[in-house]
């Protein structure tokens, strides 16, 4: 192509102006502001400059600058620009708390407390007994003192929040024994190190990776020692020739020496699995009867409630962390205790919480119910999705995920889906970029679809996106 044939196509590109009175963007008018119109004629125009600089065919190039197909371009990019980024999925990978699709689902009582207080004035800061000003966390600091039998209680934004502000509260400048077994890293490279070093607290490891004995902390402690810590090693297990000092044990000793003990369980929960025919996990309860001075876990783990950092144990430690200015930075707000306080009323029954909490009822579901669920979803698949694809039931584990029961796959079931004509890896492609996007898993070249964490209205949805990938396929 010549210079000058080339250089007319640029003069081609129409004029933003020009664009902004076309009829057909005219009517966008009162739908989007003028500011993100022009963004998009610019965006667009941008592109063409972009592909007439790359000297493509003239024919090409013609296509390119056709007006109407500008503005149809146009109005693509305010309608995705117009979509929320932050938005709902459907989770078929049979994951429970995936941390990457938001961890735990709030029930429909905390869902309605949210908005009780979000829509009206509420009593936040406000004792409306004495007509003065209140604690926030009063609200909820009662009913997890009654449930787990702590003397006091104070919640943050989140576990890795209260790890820090405990440490901080507790043990600044002061060396703080560590088994080098629980010196773990979970999700988002959070480790247990850094926090401590953040907090001003000197990590001391004691014992060897697979076994530390008693003897190991005793060795450890001098009058630079702040406490004892232990950490529960949410999301993994060493197994073998392996031995950690139990939780009493290193209160016992931390009272004998006249430090405090705490406990990080990450996910904490104060249901007992092991009633549910499920592998037992501690339950905040019981670590607190093995003497630990200070419990921290999270909110929005097994406890199934907002994201959260409960922080429980001795009324003069909970005090003192709670007077920390730290307190101020990591505070929860109106939305979080509104949602806390209505998960936390249902524990008061833990087989109601079981059936109304929505991570402790996906747990807990058996594999009848599941394999009930999965025929039903292919039966209705099969009837409704036209024949280029196949649904199959299929046996396989589910996981609690968010580090609770890592060596512990749950029995379910799933509907297999699977094509001659479509791989498995371009399905899944496809059903993640449907509307709501199906997060699912591949396993022997077939895309499961597991029951355990598909939510009512889900099954329409899912009908919706194979027709929709079987008629552009």
């Amino acid at each position: 192509m010549s210079p000058d044939r080339f250089q007319a196509f640029f003069r081609k590109i129409p004029k933003v102006d020009d664009l902004l009175n076309h009829p057909g963007l005219k009517k966008t008018e009162g739908r989007y502001p003028r500011h993100a119109v022009v963004k998009a004629i610019r965006g667009v125009l941008d592109e063409i400059r972009g592909e007439i600089g790359k000297e493509k065919a003239a024919p090409a190039l013609e296509v390119l600058l056709d007006t109407e197909a500008i503005v149809d371009k146009v109005k693509a990019s305010l309608e995705r620009g117009a979509t929320y980024h932050f938005k709902r999925v459907i989770n078929a990978t049979g994951i429970v708390i995936h941390t990457n699709l938001g961890r735990s689902l709030l029930c429909e009582e905390a869902l309605k407390r949210i908005l009780a207080v979000s829509e009206r004035y509420s009593n936040l800061e406000y004792n409306i007994g004495e007509g003065k000003r209140g604690i926030r966390y009063a609200h909820v600091e009662d009913l997890l003192c009654e449930l787990t039998g702590a003397e006091a209680a104070l919640v943050v934004n989140n576990n890795a929040g209260a790890v820090l502000i405990t440490l901080n509260s507790l043990a600044a400048q002061k060396e703080v024994p560590v088994s080098r077994g629980e010196l773990i890293e979970i999700g988002g490279a959070f480790r247990i190190p850094d926090v401590m070093s953040w907090s001003g607290a000197i990590l001391k490891e004691v014992g060897t990776t697979n076994k530390t004995h008693l003897y190991d902390y005793e060795r450890a402690i001098s009058e630079q020692t702040g406490l004892l810590m232990k950490v529960h090693t949410s999301n993994f297990r060493l197994v073998g020739f392996v031995e950690q000092v139990p939780g009493k044990k290193i209160a016992d000793l931390a009272h004998a020496s006249g430090i405090p003990a705490i406990v990080d369980l990450g996910s904490g929960n104060l249901l007992d699995f092991s009633r549910f025919q499920l592998p037992a996990e501690p339950t905040v309860q019981a670590v607190l009867k093995e003497g630990m001075d200070v419990v921290t876990f999270s909110g929005d783990k097994l406890l199934g409630g907002p994201q959260a950092g409960i922080i429980l144990g001795k009324r003069a430690y909970i005090h003192k962390i709670q007077q920390n200015p730290l307190n101020r930075a990591l505070r929860i707000d109106k939305f979080t205790l509104a949602a806390l306080e209505a998960t936390l009323k249902f524990y008061e029954d833990p087989y109601l919480a079981a059936t109304v909490i929505p991570t402790l009822k996906m747990i807990t579901q058996t594999p009848e119910q599941l394999k009930r669920r999965a025929v039903n979803l292919r039966r209705r698949l099969a009837r409704l999705v036209p024949g280029i694809f196949h649904f199959k039931v299929v046996a396989s584990f589910s996981k609690a995920g968010g580090g609770a029961l890592p060596e512990e796959g749950l029995p379910t079931y799933c509907v297999a889906v699977f094509s001659d004509t479509m791989s498995a890896t371009r399905l899944e492609k496809f059903l993640r970029k449907a509307d709501p996007p199906v997060i699912a898993r591949i396993e022997d070249d077939r895309v499961l679809l597991d029951v355990r964490t598909l939510l009512e209205g889900d099954a329409g949805d899912l009908v919706t996106a194979l027709l929709k990938i079987a008629h552009e396929d």
